[in-house]
């Protein structure tokens, strides 16, 4: 195989591994609000990022020496700066979790609620929810905040705490089981 040949597969092999390794990287991430997961992606973008600028540059330097081998030069360097975007898209996807409190709201109450109100932060709505039905509300942190609900059972105003203290850049994913008892959550 010819060098030029050689490159060219290096590149492909470089810009679909980035791309499965960070989509891999980003799902775990969404999963599990890893801090070791966030630290790995951050690392991962840099080594990515050098790794796909370095072969992209031999194989536009190629495209130029290399009569026979520029369309598939370019393609390849092309199928390297695709990963562009989706770094961008998956870096502001990572912030957005960062930024999010996803909260699974269960009612254990032995009765239906409804009209219950997320208080705190940028807040929320659940119409009703039936006894053990599950809802989940996405809430954005905007500040320091606390998380609170108030929901009508049997026509009586309840509430209670959800979550004490949540600040930018300290999202999280919880379950919170409605029962007329404060849990006050920090994380």
């Amino acid at each position: 195989m010819s060098e030029a040949k050689a490159r060219i597969k290096t590149g492909r092999a470089v810009g679909i591994s980035s791309f499965l390794i960070g989509t891999i990287i980003i799902s775990v991430f969404f999963f599990t609000y890893s801090f070791l997961v966030a630290i790995i992606g951050l690392a991962f973008i840099g080594i990515a990022t050098i790794a796909n600028l370095g072969i992209f540059s031999i194989l536009v330097r190629q495209a130029i020496k290399v009569r026979n081998m520029r369309k598939k030069s370019l393609s390849t360097a092309g199928l390297l700066l695709l990963n562009i975007p989706v770094m961008l898209v998956y870096s502001n996807f990572a912030l957005t979790l960062m930024n999010t409190v996803i909260i699974k709201f269960t009612n254990d109450t032995g009765s239906q609620i409804s009209d219950v109100n997320i208080i705190g932060c940028e807040g929320g709505y659940i119409e009703k929810l039936d006894v053990n039905e599950s809802k989940t509300v996405w809430i954005a942190i905007t500040g320091d905040c606390s998380i609170d609900i108030d929901y009508l059972s049997n026509g009586e105003r309840k509430s209670e705490a959800v979550a004490g203290y949540v600040t930018l850049s300290n999202g999280a994913r919880v379950r919170h089981s409605i029962d007329g008892k404060d849990k006050a959550i920090f994380f």
